[in-house]
């Protein structure tokens, strides 16, 4: 396992959508492996294939807040929405791309995923409160849609404009 870069809005990876993945190799269990090690190591609760630089469809997510709980990461190669709640749920947002930003986005209170594990088995699961709003999240940005797509655009420029601010200081070091 590696720590990987996360890539820091706006990068125009961020902005693509990923590809699909045609089965499961050691290549990308690997990735997986290094997708957990840098999503814990952010600290994050979730990281898409795209904010390290990799156009390919598969995310990680791990929603226990609780230090003292067990861990429990969830990896989802080409993951999709197969049912939406009615109930909405608005979440105080925020990315590892967009450091130190949050917003509140309104979502789907509950849903079912379904994705290829590492197992390279079809899984499905339903998901609500915080674990809902990460996969949504992170399913977003392998379609190339950051949190801040979901704002207006006014808070999506200020925020965007604090982002250049942030990597012009970052590359002064």
């Amino acid at each position: 396992m590696s720590l990987r870069t996360i890539l820091i809005h706006p990068d125009p990876r961020l902005k693509k959508v990923a590809e699909p993945i045609a089965r499961i190799t050691p290549e990308i269990e690997t990735l997986a492996a290094d997708m957990l090690a840098t999503m814990y190591d952010a600290p994050g609760i979730g990281l898409a294939a795209p904010q390290i630089g990799v156009g390919a469809r598969i995310f990680v997510m791990d929603a226990t807040r609780d230090p003292e709980a067990e861990r429990a990461p969830i990896v989802m190669v080409n993951p999709q929405i197969t049912w939406t709640s009615e109930a909405l749920n608005t979440y105080d947002e925020g990315c590892l791309s967009i450091p130190d930003q949050y917003a509140d986005v309104t979502r789907p209170a509950e849903l079912r995923m379904e994705w290829l594990g590492l197992d390279g088995k079809t899984h499905e699961q339903e998901f609500d409160g915080l674990w809902a709003t990460c996969a949504q999240h992170e399913l977003d940005h392998l379609d190339g849609i950051l949190f801040i797509d979901h704002l207006s655009a006014i808070k999506r420029q200020m925020i965007t404009r604090k982002m250049v601010k942030l990597k012009r200081e970052q590359a002064r070091g």
